[in-house]
């Protein structure tokens, strides 16, 4: 059972103050042995009337999050056979102790003045401050691989404290012109960021534990430090784009984006310094042959320096992409439209999650994505709502120095389909009660990024009823109806079990 609590305030004040405060509170335990979370946010929005051609919003959040440490099960007696037999899917390998605060705070504003009808401009500011750290106890990894016995996990401890701040402050001027009968749409933009990291780590040899029969409770080995290090990262970018409209039928998307970054990297002792820039292009074309059907194509780049960490210290090199797209958006009705999307993505210099070494990531070469995207989304009859998905997925690593070429990228379906279709009834004395049903399917996926082993497909079928008056709702969702035993996704040689039958009730009041 996991009690969440909502509220939603929302006020206008003689038509110049506008206010909005949310608070929530959630109490989330998981069908995992002794797993639980603890959230709490309160978000703040003010929006003020300067005069008549200027507005001022002033937004703030902060979420406080408390959870015991999880880190899956071995894929070895899940995916994977073990000798020794199958591992309960409930089962938890680490330590009801080991606990993980985390806090969040946002702060911003955003200030839009408008000059005419056609031209404003806008500035906005945000500033994220962030903390992670392990409470009393510390954190338990079961990254660490099976004994020959295919029974003992071998454990570490893993105490860290990380804190992040991220400030970024943007200037963009909009407006709208025409030149004979062309109409434009342009903006022209400025931003600037800066980022700090600050990371440490240790670690220590803990207890063994029989995962088959185990006896919870810790004797720690001596702590090894792995890392003490920060880094810093100041980024500017400079933006045009014009949205040009030739005809009622044809438009055009021309604009182009340069980044330069500088980067100062500590590890202990050792400072490594950085910097780059790039002129990111990008083109797009939109025709519509007749009204409800429009054809477009596109093509981008990309250029984003990397803030993370490796393990052993060390900077790592900007990441870089090109995209193309075609594709075709069909109106079939006033309310039900439909997209078939294809694509061709290059990414360099991806970092990933280090299998290896928990808060840590690796960076790959060169990896290629190509792929076939359909929707459907809208109403199909008065009541009668429909949201479907089908995507094809050709994700591959083309270039690198440690992984095989031609491997797939783990956690990434070939096939993937969804659909949600929902009833409510519109007249007589039942008005406003609804049905839902939704199908997931998820096929095989490959589980790390060697090709070692593979997570199964799996179709999950969730279901719903709710009804709908006024200002009031209330709802119980049926997920995974028939309680079918699925991975959701996996990390080095760790898989993570999706969630059996579920039931949730929400009751809300719109104010």
């Amino acid at each position: 059972f996991s009690p969440l609590l909502f509220i939603q305030v929302y006020h206008i004040f003689k038509k110049m103050v506008l206010y909005r405060l949310n608070i929530g509170y959630q109490d989330r335990g998981s069908f995992i042995d002794v797993v639980e979370a603890n959230i709490f946010t309160i978000s703040p929005v003010v929006s003020v009337d300067i005069g008549e051609r200027t507005r001022l919003t002033l937004e703030g959040e902060y979420t406080e999050k408390s959870a015991v440490a999880y880190e899956g099960l071995p894929s070895v007696g899940t995916v994977l056979p073990n000798p020794n037999g199958e591992i309960p899917r409930d089962r938890f390998f680490g330590e009801s102790d080991s606990v993980i605060d985390n806090s969040i705070t946002r702060l911003g504003y955003r200030l839009e003045y408008r000059f005419s009808n056609n031209w404003s401009l806008q500035n906005a500011f945000s500033a994220k401050i962030q903390r992670s750290e392990p409470g009393n106890e510390l954190y338990i990894t079961t990254q660490a691989r099976l004994a020959d016995d295919n029974r003992t996990l071998n454990r570490q401890a893993i105490d860290s404290i990380v804190d992040y701040e991220d400030y970024d402050i943007a200037t963009y001027l909009t407006g709208k012109l025409s030149t004979g009968s062309i109409d434009h749409e342009l903006i022209f933009g400025v931003d600037l960021s800066s980022s700090f990291l600050r990371f440490e780590r240790s670690r220590t040899i803990e207890t063994p534990i029989d995962i088959f029969n185990p006896v919870y409770g810790r004797v720690t080995g001596p702590s090894i430090n792995d890392f003490d290090g920060d880094q810093l990262t100041i980024t500017l970018g400079i933006y045009v784009q014009d949205q040009v409209t030739l005809t009622e039928n044809l438009k055009l998307l021309l604009g182009g984006r340069f980044d330069l970054f500088e980067q100062d990297f500590r590890f202990r002792s050792n400072t490594t310094r950085g910097s780059g820039n790039d002129f990111s292009p990008r083109l797009g074309i939109v025709y519509q042959p007749i009204q409800p059907i429009s054809l477009y194509a596109s093509y981008s780049r990309s250029f984003v320096p990397v803030r993370g960490t490796a393990f052993g210290g060390g900077a790592f090199k900007p990441e870089r992409g090109t995209q193309y797209e075609i594709g075709i958006k069909a109106d079939v009705s006033e309310q039900l439209s439909a997209t078939l999307a294809l694509y061709d993505l290059t990414r360099t210099n991806v970092t990933t999650e280090d299998p290896d070494n928990p808060d840590f990531q690796i960076q790959t070469g060169k990896q290629r994505s190509q792929g076939v995207e359909l929707s459907i989304a809208g109403e199909i009859l008065p009541g009668w709502n429909i949201i479907a998905g089908y995507a094809y997925i050709d994700a591959k690593i083309t270039e690198d120095n440690t992984f095989p070429v031609g491997s797939r990228l783990y956690n990434v379906p070939e096939n993937s389909f969804n659909l949600w279709t929902s009833y409510e009834i519109q007249r007589g004395t039942l008005q406003g009660l609804g049905f839902g049903l939704g199908l997931f399917y998820v096929g095989e996926r490959e589980a790390d990024l060697g090709n070692n082993y593979q997570l199964p497909s799996y179709l999950r079928t969730d279901t719903a009823i709710f009804y709908n008056r006024d200002r009031f709702r209330a709802a119980l969702n049926f997920r995974n109806l028939f309680n079918i035993d699925y991975f959701e996704g996996s990390l080095g040689s760790n898989v993570f079990p999706g969630t059996p039958f579920t039931v949730q009730g929400t009751i809300s009041w719109q104010f």
